[in-house]
This record gives C-alpha cells, structure tokens and sequence, in this order.
C-alpha cells in the first residue's frame, strides 16, 4: 500500500493514539521521513518527548520505519506515516440507533448508511492499493430546493423511480461488477457555497 491511500483505523486504542493535537502533527509532519530529532525541532519541543511520542505511534502501527542515516557522529532512526491520512471507522463511536429500513427520512438511517460507506470504500481502496489497481467508484453531487416539506418526499418518490429504473437497465449480468448507489440528501449548510450537478 503506498503512503497516499488513507487507511482505516477500526481499532478504538489506535485511534485513541493517534487522537492528541500533539500526535496529529506528528502524523502531517511525517507524511515525509523524519526523525525524532529534525520533528523536535520543527515542533520547538523536547527530543525526548517527540520520541516519546513517536514510540507510542509506532506501537500502534501508525508510523513505521523509514530507513537510517548518520547525523554529528550517531545513527538517527527515519519514520514515516503509514498514510497520508486515516480514516476513523465511525462505528468506534458507538453504533448508531437502529430505525426501520424503509424510513429514508430518517436522520439515523442516512448516518448509518454513510459510517457503513466510509468503512467500506475504505477497506476496499486499501485492497486496491494492496494490489496495485485503482477503485472505480463515482460520486453525484447537486445543491436543489424544496419550498415545502411536502416537497422533499415528491422529490424522493420521483428519484426512486428513476433510480428503480436504471437499476433494472443495469441490473448484475454474468461476470459484470456489482456497485452499491447510495443516495441521500441533508439540508445544505448556511453560507457554503452552492454547487450544481456534477
């Protein structure tokens, strides 16, 4: 896996790890290698406590070694991340309540459905790496408006049947690749700006 491809943390004792401001910089810092001397310095802390530090993350196998070089007369141990960034599986936090499938209204349901996402793509992004191909995956993005409640089931009811229909005009054939389409809305955030479809 080459260090660009975000890796999943599942574990809540490594995230917890990697989960201090002081870590965190740690872990931006060394998507180059670096060592505990040169991150002391950039940081303007302790030798001693970067290396404390960075001990404690590659206990918890978010920093490996990167190599060694001779520096005024002794060997310094090179580290670098393991990726460019991590991905905190959402489930660590606690799993969300459970809501009846058919409630697509359901503010839990499109959490939910997303964590499950994250964690997904993510794991399957990681084996792509692994194997040295890319994931093909698609994201459909548009900002629209309702004027009314009422509006927004409208809109659902309109884009189910659409969706139902391209999902029958594309349906699984042979040795064809099975994608998973999740779609789902949220009011926008004030003051972000809009997009259109893309």
């Amino acid at each position: 896996m080459d260090n660009m491809t975000p890796v999943l943390l599942e574990d809540a004792g490594k995230a917890r790890q990697a989960m201090t401001p002081l870590r965190l910089k740690l872990l931006a810092l060394l998507r180059e290698p670096g060592s505990a001397a040169t991150l002391a310095v950039a940081l303007e802390l302790p030798r001693q406590k970067v290396g404390y530090h960075l001990h404690a993350l590659e206990k918890a196998g978010l920093v490996m070694p990167a190599g060694e070089r001779q520096r005024r007369g002794f060997t310094e141990r090179l580290f670098v991340a393991r990726a460019g960034s991590f991905v905190v599986d959402p489930s660590i936090f606690g799993v969300p309540p459970a809501v009846e499938k058919q409630d697509r209204f359901a503010a839990e349901h499109l959490v939910a459905r997303s964590a499950e996402t994250v964690r997904e793509v993510t794991r399957m992004q990681a084996a792509a790496a692994d194997e040295g191909t890319r994931l093909l995956t698609f994201t459909i993005e548009a900002d629209i408006g309702f004027a009314a409640p009422q509006d927004i089931e409208a809109f659902a009811e309109r884009l189910t049947a659409m969706v139902a229909g391209l999902a029958e005009e594309f349906a699984p054939k042979g040795e064809g690749r099975r994608y998973r389409v999740l779609i789902g809305g949220h009011p926008a955030i004030k003051g972000k700006p809009t997009d259109k479809v893309n």
